[in-house]
């Protein structure tokens, strides 16, 4: 189910309703909102099962995915029970690999399997022995890669004794399904939302409009910047690079780094803004990351909950910069590389993933040479933003152009569509009959909404959060007339629906 489509507004509505009515029922409220996710998760699927020709039929296969979410859930709450009253080191252990198992090789068969296939074409291709791959006619089911690192992140954590097992079998089948999150994200981890759905749920007036005003700034973003360049430029110019030249393609990429960002933060936003309706707090996911002056800071920035994740869940447990330079540099790479595979099963994110990793260690190489000493891993963002220093403007510049270089192999249908992009890029061709003044208004918004400064937006929603009642329903109506009036035939999917 799409945020931005009218059908989440009512289902957002009539879950609202009946949640608040039962939420002093300590079964009955989570019970209800884990069937109301189930069937928020299933109108997707369904929908994304009847444009292709799968095994099981859309019915069929609908109901595969939401087993795979609540049999996994399931196997965790189990394992995290036994491990949490298990002391014999290898008994833990194969009960944390029963976990992990299950679902890397989920996600291996959904996301990997064709991919795995054509690559061992390739191979035999090598060696002159051509045959035909076999793909398996799999539907992605939305958001595997969200929901399985939840999972892998809760039992890694009981078995590590950072948090206690859940106590409550529904309320783990909540924290896991939970619709606001469910499809993109923020990748919540257990220790912050099971004690919240322990609890009786409270929202103040003052959240309840905290979460429209995000709900709305948010569809904002996606309709209004994210979908407009997407449709009318970005989607076209990678999709058939040879049809533009060189000043429409560059424009494109940046208008392509504009549309990610006012589409994954637009979701963000609206995940947020609608968990707050429910009295529940969702963290944080996004922070002006182009307004980054390296690498480390961006990605302190950009995809918060992921980024994270991979730093406590796999950057550290490879051995971090505690083992010396080199190994410190081999980390970053591994890191990224497998955050890269995250995103898809495709060469162009095992590219996309070695770019960031390689401009990481060199990054953090530069870092020890001006420092002459490990550089610190966190500093003041919000002190270095506000000094904006000819040599901080240059580092933001020089960061988000690798940013949207890296970017061209992110979004590229192929490494053939890449590469075709970068050669008519050194063309130096100027004609832009395709730069129609909406898109270029459209992208200029986008660039000056998100180096908007921070304090003049928190005074926005402070404002908007006192007004009165009448004042709030005509800013959001407002809203609302704005996403319909710039809203196509089609609503545009959510891009990280599709990892």
């Amino acid at each position: 189910m799409l945020f931005a489509s009218p059908l989440y507004g009512v289902f957002l509505l009539f879950t609202y309703a009946v949640f608040w009515t039962i939420r002093r029922r300590p079964l009955l409220r989570p019970l209800f909102l884990m069937v109301a996710s189930y069937v928020f998760y299933s109108v997707g699927t369904y929908d994304a099962a009847l444009e292709q020709d799968v095994p099981l039929g859309p019915l069929g296969w609908t109901l595969l995915c939401v087993g795979v979410i609540f049999v996994g859930s399931t196997i965790d709450f189990h394992v995290g029970k036994t491990l949490g009253r298990t002391n014999h080191p290898a008994a833990r252990k194969a009960l944390l690999l029963v976990s992990i198992v299950y679902y890397l090789g989920i996600l291996s068969f959904f996301k990997y399997a064709n991919f795995a296939v054509d690559s061992i074409a390739q191979v035999f291709a090598w060696f002159g022995l051509h045959i035909a791959p076999m793909h398996l006619q799999i539907v992605l089911p939305f958001g595997i890669s969200f929901f399985t690192f939840e999972t892998m992140s809760y039992t890694i954590d009981v078995y590590r004794r950072e948090i206690p097992p859940a106590s409550r079998y529904l309320d783990y089948l909540l924290f896991v399904c939970f619709f606001p999150h469910l499809v993109a994200g923020p990748i919540v981890r257990p220790k912050a939302m099971l004690p919240q759905l322990a609890r009786v749920p409270v929202a103040s007036d003052t959240m309840k409009a905290e979460g429209l005003f995000l709900i709305g700034t948010g569809l904002l973003k996606k309709v209004i910047i994210g979908d407009t360049l997407g449709l009318n430029l970005v989607n076209r110019v990678f999709d058939s690079p040879e049809r533009f030249s060189s000043l429409e393609i560059w424009i494109a990429i940046y208008a392509y780094a504009i549309k990610i960002y006012a589409d994954f933060s637009g979701y963000s936003d609206v995940a947020i803004g609608s968990a707050k309706l429910f009295g529940y707090e969702l963290p944080k996911n996004f922070d002006v990351p182009y307004t980054s002056a390296d690498l480390q800071e961006f990605w302190r920035r950009w995809h918060i909950s992921l980024s994270s994740w991979l730093r406590d869940y796999l950057y550290v447990p490879l051995g971090g910069n505690r083992r010396g330079t080199w190994k410190t540099y081999r980390n970053l790479m591994l890191t990224m590389v497998l955050g890269g595979l995250w995103h898809g099963a495709s060469w162009n994110f095992v590219i996309w993933g070695t770019l960031h990793g390689g401009a990481l260690a060199v990054n953090r190489a530069w870092q020890r040479w001006r420092t002459g000493s490990t550089p610190k891993s966190k500093r003041s963002e919000d002190g270095a933003s506000s000094r904006w220093t000819l040599r901080r403007i240059a580092s933001v510049a020089v960061t988000f152009h690798f940013v949207c270089f890296a970017w061209i192999f992110f979004r590229a249908p192929s490494f053939a569509h890449a590469t075709l992009m970068l050669t008519r890029m050194s063309k130096f061709t100027l004609d832009a009959p395709n730069l129609a003044p909406k898109v270029m208004t459209v992208l200029a918004i986008g660039f000056l909404a998100h180096f908007f400064p921070r304090r003049w937006f928190e005074r926005i929603r402070t404002e908007f959060v006192a007004a009165p009642a009448l004042v709030q329903g005509v800013t959001l109506a407002t809203f609302a007339y704005a996403i319909h009036f710039a809203a196509g035939a089609k609503v545009e999917p959510f891009i990280y629906g599709q990892f």
